[in-house]
């Protein structure tokens, strides 16, 4: 094998910074590549070098060979770790990779092909003797073929594209009278989606365990598997939630399913990390699925109950190295469970979103661990996946293990773009999740007329109120002169609330109920504290264009302020002055003395509890003096600007 020290990742966000990380601890140097959009994202500085290799969009930059080759050759990169995704699995690119003198981080391009199609590697498979599931795989795809072999198979059927795979091409048929249309549609879909529409059919399995086995091979002959991972919780065929061990997986069926896992891997000379993937019924007999020949998304899981690092594995076996274990070595110890973090709105039918990434605080609990590729300012753009971190817990047991990920989920922050982090929580805290029974139809099951968010508590809106009423960082917003009676609004809902003070505690009724509320100190670096009803709990605030974000106790809610109405000329009472909201830095001065400015100006910007907090002008006019400077610190309620009357410019 050829010798390597410097490694090209062509992947990016999280899976690119796992990937350095490891590469990193081992010594290695580290090569990223970025498109237009990701020029500074997390995996780029946290690379030795980086090359520009296109446009945003993959198809001009991620899935360009001839763009990733180049960028190997210019850094003097002499291996290329794929990832996931993009090329991972895309045989020509492994053999670009060789013939152009590259250590390609995988499988051999044979065995890419040998499972990159689910009809050649389904007949591999039999060949193999390995269970699969009674279907059809066959050359001839008319239609009559088809309806004659549904009929031989029994209905239901699952009608799939034979390349791809990410539940494009798929549809579930339960009656003769569907199957025309189910492969048209399907036909169609995966043409669109991999450029080929050939189909197959199979036998449906209803309900069924999504089981994988995680599999490793060497360049010695040598295939061992690290024990099975549960990935049933779907949602358009894609995984939400895995764990290791499986809850439906014993020694024995642990056994056997491995066993067959390894005959698979066998049967192509399979060298590297793959993952062979298994429907288990519900009297536990199990069928392949597909293989993948990659790392999976999900492989922290294995690395926590196993203990082994299996990027470093993948690094020594592409170095020629042989698997450091035997097949009895290997020990799985607790269980471990993880979600994946979508920029998507689950009410909305799990619709992936775009926006700014305007505040980032990965969870800092014991136990809990983070894979993302995410800072502050970042962009979650459209052109690519809409995961943004993984969260994984470990613990002695499951109970254990869930209790952590639902701690460690509540404690991650993350405002700005849409996310599914209330969803994931909603999840772990069901109870059929909590019994170890769900199958792939949980999603489905357990919210049949879709998933929507708890409606906000009267205690966040309390705590909003008083923030906007001139209690917290939400104080410029709103002249503190104005009305008690606050409007405020939370999606499309609207909530009336009147607020008072007094002294340092609020009272606020929100629907014939009054709650008390108390903010705490504000200390630099860590969330604020919250005393609501006399229950203190950890409140994070974050005000971004006129609105705020919140997350107490974990679920996030954005909450404007409708109780006015901007109007013209100077707002009667304003007194001219422009005051901190909070004790901080002042960061950045967006006006000079002399500007007029609209009233929702951005004038400054302060920095406090390692956010930034932007500072709107209460009132149309002129900037009349400026009391801070760049770099200054303030205390809360300090004089900022004075605002004037906006003189008219002469004509």
């Amino acid at each position: 094998m050829q010798r390597f020290d410097r490694i090209l990742i062509a992947n990016r966000g999280e899976i690119a910074c796992r990937v350095i990380r490891t590469a990193r601890e081992m010594g290695f140097s580290t090569v990223a590549v970025c498109s237009d959009a990701d020029r500074s994202a997390r995996h780029v500085l946290m690379a030795d070098t980086a090359v520009d290799i296109g446009p945003s969009a993959a198809s001009q930059s991620y899935l360009k060979i001839d763009a990733i080759i180049a960028a190997a050759r210019k850094s003097g990169a002499q291996a290329v770790h794929p990832g996931y995704g993009f090329l991972s699995e895309n045989a020509a690119f492994a053999e670009a990779c060789t013939a152009a003198g590259l250590v390609f981080i995988g499988p051999s391009p044979q065995a890419i092909t040998a499972m990159g199609d689910k009809a050649i590697s389904k007949r591999r498979m039999i060949e193999a003797g390995v269970p699969c599931v009674p279907g059809y795989q066959g050359d001839d795809q008319a239609q009559e073929t088809f309806v004659r072999e549904a009929e031989r198979i029994g209905y239901p059927v699952m009608v799939k594209a034979s390349a791809g795979g990410g539940g494009r091409g798929m549809r579930l048929v339960f009656t003769p009278a569907e199957l025309p249309a189910a492969l048209k549609a399907a036909r169609s879909e995966a043409q669109n989606a991999f450029g080929n529409g050939t189909l197959l059919i199979e036998k449906a399995v209803i309900e069924p365990r999504h089981i994988e086995i995680q599999v490793f091979g060497d360049h010695h002959g040598n295939v061992i598997h690290l024990g099975e991972r549960d990935c049933s919780i779907q949602r358009r065929h894609q995984k939400v939630v895995e764990e290791s061990p499986s809850p439906a997986v014993d020694s024995d069926l642990r056994s056997r399913m491995g066993e067959a896992a390894v005959q698979a891997a066998r049967a192509i000379n399979y060298v590297g990390a793959g993952t062979v993937e298994f429907l288990l019924d519900a009297s536990g007999e199990f069928y392949f699925l597909e293989m993948n020949t990659r790392l999976q998304v999900e492989h922290p899981i294995t690395e926590l109950v196993t203990g082994l690092d299996l990027v470093a594995l993948q690094l020594d076996v592409a170095a020629g190295g042989k698997l450091p274990l035997r097949q009895q070595d290997v020990k799985m110890t607790g269980h471990a469970i993880e979600v994946r973090l979508y920029a998507e709105d689950p009410a909305k039918g799990f619709l992936p979103q775009t926006g700014e990434v305007l505040l980032w605080q990965p969870s800092t609990l014991p136990g809990v661990r983070t894979d993302h590729g995410l800072k502050a300012r970042d962009r979650v753009s459209p052109f690519y996946d809409p995961m943004v971190a993984k969260i994984i817990a470990h613990g002695a047991d499951r109970e254990i293990a869930r209790r952590r990920l639902l701690a460690g989920l509540a404690d991650t922050v993350l405002f700005g773009v849409t996310h599914n982090k209330s969803f994931l929580m909603d999840v772990l805290a069901d109870e059929e999740f909590v019994a170890g029974s769900a199958t792939t139809a949980f999603i489905a099951r357990r919210f049949p007329e879709g998933w929507q968010d708890k409606p906000a508590s009267g205690e966040l809106l309390a705590v909003a109120a008083v923030l906007f009423c001139g209690a917290g960082a939400a104080s410029a917003l709103r002249p503190a002169w104005l009305s008690s009676e606050l409007k405020l609004r939370i999606g499309e809902v609207d909530h009336v609330l009147t607020a008072r003070a007094e002294g340092d505690i609020w009272r606020v009724r929100l629907a014939g109920c009054e709650h008390v509320v108390r903010l705490d100190g504000t200390g630099q670096g860590h969330p604020q504290t919250v005393v609501v009803d006399g229950l203190r709990q950890r409140l994070q605030v974050l005000e971004y264009e006129g609105s705020l974000f919140l997350d107490l106790d974990g679920r996030v809610q954005r909450v404007e302020d409708r109780s006015y109405s901007p109007a013209e000329g100077r707002v009667a009472g304003f007194d001219g002055l422009v005051r901190a909201p909070m004790s901080g830095q002042v960061t950045q001065l967006e006006v000079s003395q002399g500007d007029v400015v609209e009233k929702g100006h951005v004038i400054a910007v302060l920095e406090a509890m390692k956010m930034e907090h932007r500072i709107l002008a209460p009132q149309a006019g002129s900037i009349d003096k400026i009391a801070v400077e760049v770099g200054g610190q303030v205390a809360n309620r300090d004089v900022l600007f004075e605002i004037g009357v906006a003189r008219k410019q002469a004509v």
